[in-house]
């Protein structure tokens, strides 16, 4: 069993692409710009926040973070993202989700201008991806098929069973694993209401937990030699942690990870390579290399 170690793949990424800045100042052009939006105080966005804008710093980005209340109205965080898609200083920018209820996703989403949508989340890059057409990937997918990459995981003709249907992971891993440029696979997406899920999991080569159920994969569940790719992330009270808590993924790790070829742990697998993509994103944003 060999642990994929997400951790160490993204600082080793991390430290290309600050070479690569470093060489874009040096030529005279611009450092590229990330800004990123947060409303209100979730302790998972938060946290996540924070840890983009140390990438950002670790990478040689520019980065601005425009934090709000969570009294703000739809209207006028709609405003704010009109002001990032005209400012020609930012490259790519983010809306930190999940946003108060009384604000629609979609449409804030959906406002973000295409060319600076680096979380891959606006229609225009998920129907270009679906079609394998250059654009931003969201940042999770984006991260599984790099850490696929480097670590030699063959998955062309493999079976790989997705579990979640997501727009954020679920869907565009699906689309990323069956197209020929990454996974090349048989994909089988499962979710809550899957009949034969177990049946389906047994059979996979690569299976890939993003269901958000702490410990729903378990041993019984996997073959000898399969590939486990664990995006889930559950706060799972620990009162021996200072925080209160511990991060639990979707697969029973302790119990999977003797049968597993290779295995991603949590945290310190997927988690890493997500705001790494994001960096990945940003610098295409700034060299213009998806859009002009």
């Amino acid at each position: 069993m060999q642990l994929i170690d997400g951790k160490a793949t993204a600082a080793a990424i991390k430290a290309e692409i600050a070479e690569e800045v470093k060489k874009i100042v040096e030529a005279g052009r611009k450092r590229p710009h990330l800004a990123a939006i947060l409303v209100g105080h979730d302790g998972g966005s938060e946290t996540y926040v924070k840890n983009k804008v140390l990438a950002c710093e670790a990478c040689g980005f520019t980065s601005t973070l425009l934090r709000f209340e969570d009294d703000i109205t739809e209207e006028f965080l709609l405003k704010q993202v009109e002001k990032l898609n005209q400012d020609v200083d930012v490259d790519g920018f983010i809306v930190q989700l999940p946003l108060p209820k009384h604000i629609s996703e979609q449409k804030v989403i959906e406002a973000i201008d295409y060319r600076k949508d680096v979380d891959g989340f606006h229609p225009i890059n998920v129907g270009r991806m679906a079609i394998g057409l250059p654009c931003y990937v969201s940042a999770t997918p984006l991260g599984i098929v790099t850490l696929l990459k480097r670590y030699n995981i063959e998955t062309s003709g493999k079976k790989c069973v997705i579990l979640g249907r997501s727009n954020i992971v679920g869907k565009p891993m699906a689309q990323l694993m069956m197209q020929k440029q990454y996974g090349d696979s048989t994909v089988t997406v499962c979710h809550s209401r899957s009949k034969t899920l177990k049946e389906e999991c047994q059979q996979a080569d690569i299976i890939i937990a993003a269901i958000g159920k702490p410990n729903f994969v378990t041993a019984d569940m996997v073959k000898e030699g399969a590939v486990i790719i664990d995006v889930g992330t559950t706060r799972v009270p620990d009162s021996i942690r200072k925080s209160g808590f511990r991060l639990n993924g979707d697969v029973d790790f302790e119990h999977v990870a003797p049968k597993c070829s290779f295995i991603t742990p949590v945290p310190g697998g997927v988690g890493p390579m997500t705001i790494c993509s994001l960096m990945k994103n940003t610098l295409s944003a700034g060299k213009k290399e998806f859009y002009k």
